[in-house]
């Protein structure tokens, strides 16, 4: 038991300093966001997105930069997963201030992309939202 701590302990304080050693590098780390894929709570970062205003929300909703890459528009549909993100209902750490967002096909699976389709959904009767956490819930 002692072991099994002191080993934790260690990768903890190994991770910390690579995050330590890519901020002091790179000036700044990406924060994981909480969202959710086939009913699981998932981390993940934003790095790119093909909107400037996009990349500017979520810029500011992570202090950390998005890049506004314009060519990331030009994949093609076929290319591209899907991903939920709420304007409304429940209030939780979405880009808009609401649920988290929810992703479609995960990987390994087929329909698996890291390029994803942003959709947004708004609840027509907000006294009905609840979090969803699954896109067929959506």
């Amino acid at each position: 038991m002692t072991r099994n701590l002191l080993v934790t302990a260690l990768v903890a304080v190994i991770i910390a300093g690579f995050v330590l050693a890519a901020k002091a590098l790179t000036g700044s780390v990406a924060p994981p966001i909480k969202g959710y894929m086939e009913g699981q709570t998932i981390r993940f970062i934003h790095t790119e997105a093909s909107d400037p205003k996009v990349a500017a929300l979520l810029t500011k909703m992570k202090d950390s930069p998005v890049v506004h890459v314009p060519s990331l528009a030009q994949a093609p549909e076929a290319m591209l997963a899907n991903v939920y993100v709420f304007k409304n209902g429940i209030k939780g750490g979405g880009p808009f201030r609401f649920q988290p967002d929810v992703f479609d096909h995960p990987p390994g699976t087929n329909g698996y992309s890291p390029l994803r389709a942003l959709n947004l959904v708004t609840w027509k009767d907000e006294g009905s939202a609840r979090v969803l956490k699954t896109a067929a819930e959506v």
